[in-house]
């Protein structure tokens, strides 16, 4: 029993200390920033006339706490208020133009921001590089603003 008790604790004790930067991005970091694509899944993001980007600012309504208002462009352009929650930031309503871009990666981006941002990503920022990630995809952007 006693060793069982000590297991016990031994694990409470480690699961504290996995992933102690998940909770450490605060919508304060992200704010008032602009970051561009760079890649996604490791792959390069082409070059073209679009700028894959997303920006981040600030509430109005300082009452909502980790709330922050997120907009950006794939192909298409996107807004809406998300929420950053221990290190996941999500967005129950996303907001979207619909038009068909020449460049097929930029209309696959739209759909894969969208379902990140809907069904909630893993933020990470690491000095100038901001990561966004799901089971599935994993997003790179560079902090330029």
């Amino acid at each position: 029993m006693k060793k069982l008790a000590a297991v016990s604790l031994i694990s409470l004790a480690l699961a504290g200390c996995v992933n102690p930067g998940k909770a450490s991005v605060q919508t304060d970091q992200l704010e008032n920033h602009r970051f561009v694509l760079e890649n996604v899944d490791g792959k390069a993001v082409k070059g073209g006339k679009t700028q894959p980007e997303i920006r981040f600012s600030a509430q109005p309504n300082i009452s909502l706490i980790n709330n922050i208002v997120i907009s950006g462009t794939m192909c298409n352009g996107f807004n809406g208020q998300g929420k950053l929650s221990e290190g996941e930031l999500t967005v129950k309503t996303l907001a979207m133009t619909r038009k068909l871009c020449t460049e097929p990666q930029l209309n696959e981006l739209d759909q894969t921001i969208a379902d990140m941002l809907r069904k909630g990503a893993q933020v990470d920022l690491t000095e100038d590089q901001l990561t966004l990630a799901t089971a599935d995809k994993t997003l790179m952007f560079k902090r330029v603003e």
